[in-house]
């Protein structure tokens, strides 16, 4: 293997599922999973979810590993190597349609940045104090409803991003290594420290008793499953670059089912920081931005010692954001290199700084950035991983698959597994999509 080559590999097991799990793990926990929660019957949601978690970590998220190690590139290839195995004519029709969700990767990605550029500044303003004495709400508009009010923010992120991509699956790797462990310990603490809150009883409660009544509501299983979905960061896109770093020997079902465990408790944490510290202070689990920038805030602040754990939580927002941030763009860089060989990788990752931040820079409000995001929320990346989950289990040819799968695994995985491929995660991912278009729903 030349050194060009090692490169695109990950140079451990462990190294793969952090890199994955950081990929996994981002706002959608956060500011996602507790709302839902808390807004679909607590304990019985989370039931729910794991339901839809074991189902989309044993099919969906290793099919596409196996489909990124197969092609041995990113998106576009893998497309193509999918649709060419049930004829050569198709082969190129699937390197067409692989462009829509990488197209969405880039898409969420630019959005995406806006986002970490704001945690950029709560950090900053949890650092100097001045977070703990405004008023939070005032505090989040002076800079959400501004044009250019983040931009050194945002530079940052977008270039130390971008750096950390240079050396390919080794620097993605060794950076996740880093921020994933630290990641999950400073929740750990916030959570701890949430604890002692009054009242944070009744959050725990509301969380592990189920009320059972809301299972007859089947929008309950429909946000459950989006958020198991997209959770798991299952878009036809972004895990296949990953997979097309990992090593033969390696067996993408475990990866998958370590990825999925860590990235559950990554939300089961976060929760437990989020739900009782809400409970505590009577006020709304809301989702989305006013979570993290104007109620979390606000309760750090009636709290002792706020300013250390406000540092606490922006920290491991960051790590969470650049995570996310470096699969995105990783998933655009590996394919552009596949399509146009003649370019180098600090030529594609100079490219993609500059489209990131000449769309992002204009969108820092909130009002343009959040109907970019739903955009494409609700169009793009619901349509690219039903047409990653149709292309996997039926247009590719299912030996094809299956050998791929059970490269590296003991216990070889056959009819029962492609079954529930092809019957239960394509028909789950298609009502999805179709939820997404007709009720203009952000999963």
């Amino acid at each position: 293997m030349n050194e060009k080559e090692k490169t695109k590999r990950f140079n451990s097991r462990w190294g793969f599922i952090l890199s994955s799990v950081g990929s996994a793990v981002g706002m959608a926990n956060v500011w996602g999973f507790p709302n839902k929660m808390g807004t679909n019957g607590g304990g019985a949601f989370f039931l729910i979810y794991l339901f839809f978690i074991f189902i989309f970590s044993y099919v969906g998220l290793p099919s596409e590993f196996a489909i990124g190690r197969r092609a041995r590139t990113g998106t576009l290839g893998s497309y193509e190597n999918a649709w060419k195995s049930r004829s050569k004519n198709l082969g190129k029709a699937g390197a067409v349609l692989g462009w829509l969700p990488l197209i969405g990767s880039m898409c969420i990605a630019i959005g995406y940045a806006v986002i970490v550029a704001y945690v950029g500044k709560a950090l900053l303003d949890s650092l100097t104090g001045s977070l703990m004495t405004v008023n939070t709400e005032q505090w989040f508009a002076s800079f959400s409803m501004e044009g250019y009010s983040v931009m050194p923010f945002h530079i940052i992120v977008v270039l130390a991003t971008l750096l950390t991509l240079y050396l390919g699956a080794k620097s993605i790797e060794k950076s996740n290594k880093i921020m994933m462990p630290l990641f999950f310990v400073i929740f750990v603490i916030l959570a701890i420290r949430v604890s002692m809150l009054p009242n944070a009883a009744e959050g725990y409660r509301f969380m592990f008793i189920p009320r059972w009544e809301v299972l007859r509501d089947p929008m309950v299983w429909i946000w459950a499953m989006g958020q198991a979905f997209f959770s798991l960061s299952i878009t036809g896109s972004g895990m296949i670059v990953y997979g097309a770093y990992l090593e033969e020997k390696e067996d993408v079902v475990s990866v998958a089912r370590h990825t999925a465990i860590f990235d559950t408790i990554a939300a089961l944490v976060a929760a437990l920081v989020i739900m009782p510290a809400c409970f505590a202070e009577g006020v709304e689990v809301v989702a989305g931005p006013g979570l993290l920038f104007v109620t979390l805030p606000k309760i750090l602040q009636d709290i002792p010692m706020g300013q250390l754990f406000a540092i606490i939580l922006y920290t491991a927002m960051i790590f969470a954001g650049v995570s996310s941030l470096q699969n995105m763009f990783e998933a655009v860089a590996e394919s552009l290199l596949h399509k146009f060989p003649k370019f180098n990788r600090g030529m594609i990752l100079i490219f993609l700084s500059v489209v990131c931040l000449g769309f992002g820079l204009n969108m820092e409000t909130i009002v343009s950035w959040g109907p970019w995001m739903d955009l494409v929320s609700i169009y793009i990346i619901p349509l690219g991983a039903t047409l990653g989950a149709i292309s996997w289990f039926w247009i590719m040819k299912k030996e094809d698959l299956l050998f791929e799968i059970n490269k590296g695994r003991v216990n070889k995985e056959g009819q029962r597994w492609y079954f529930m491929g092809r019957f239960l995660y394509v028909p789950f991912a298609i009502v999805l999509c179709i939820v997404a278009l007709s009720m203009k729903v952000a999963f």
